[in-house]
């Protein structure tokens, strides 16, 4: 992908995801219908499949040649990354959606043969955009995000995990991760794998750990934090297949090497 067809796609990516969120903005506190997926507490809601529909209606008929990767069935049936590829999820985060009206993101990566060409991450009710373009950095809004710290103490780090990795799981011995939580100076939780993807970009956490994310979850946050200096992996540290559910680490890249190595790599089952 040339720098000009780069330029014209962010350009209509950035207008929808605008639009998307402006729409949500204005039914926000409009009666939900709330259904549930894989569990009880993996909800989806008609906005998400609203908000999935407009931007996918949007880039198939303006990108007849483009594939679409997504969460609520409006995308293609994908058994590899060749061609462009926008992987989106239109609400991340639809429990705080539900719940807070707040703290969740539409997220969109655009791949190219599979490689993030571009990232977007907007918080909607903060009205704040993250985003980047290969090899051009990542931008908070208009602001430039600066490359993260190369001389940060590793236990000064904030951690950002849920509550699952410190109970009984099928991956790892809690008992390490309890370490790794009271070795570093803090742990946090935001519920929008989106936004915790977002926060390592702009440097106010240092690591992200989750115990299972889809592609339409990491794909526009690995771009963002490849243009900073971040790492995004497996939980291994192994490279992420983009058409697979699976455990991702990201971050600083200090901080992501000893957490993996002296604590994930010791509590795996």
């Amino acid at each position: 992908m040339n720098k000009a067809q780069r330029d014209m796609i962010f350009s209509q990516a950035t207008k929808w995801i605008y639009e998307a969120g402006e729409q949500i903005r204005q039914q926000i506190h409009n009666p939900l219908t709330i259904d549930t997926k894989s569990n009880a507490n993996d909800l989806v809601t008609e906005m998400d499949r609203s908000t999935e529909a407009f931007l996918a209606n949007n880039i198939k008929s303006t990108f007849t040649d483009h594939f679409i990767l997504s969460e609520e069935g409006y995308g293609d049936q994908l058994d590899s990354m060749n061609g462009i590829v926008w992987i989106i999820d239109p609400i991340d985060g639809t429990m705080n959606f539900v719940h807070q009206k707040r703290n969740f993101a539409i997220s969109i990566g655009i791949f190219n043969n599979g490689i993030g060409e571009i990232g977007l991450i907007y918080n909607v009710m903060e009205d704040v955009l993250y985003s980047a373009k290969r090899g051009e950095g990542a931008y908070k809004n208009n602001k430039k995000l600066p490359q993260l710290h190369r001389d940060i103490l590793f236990e000064e780090a904030i951690v950002s995990m849920n509550h699952f990795w410190l109970c009984e799981n099928r991956l790892v011995d809690e008992k390490w991760m309890q370490k790794l939580v009271k070795d570093v100076r803090g742990s946090r939780t935001y519920g929008s794998a989106a936004l915790e993807f977002a926060f390592v970009a702009e440097g106010i956490i240092d690591s992200y750990l989750t115990l299972s994310l889809s592609p339409w979850d990491y794909a526009a946050g690995m771009v963002i934090i490849s243009e900073v200096g971040g790492v995004t992996t497996t939980i291994d540290g192994d490279t992420l297949d983009m058409l697979s559910k699976t455990s991702v680490a990201s971050g600083n890249p200090l901080i992501q090497e000893k957490i993996i190595a002296n604590y994930i790599k010791k509590a795996r089952k």
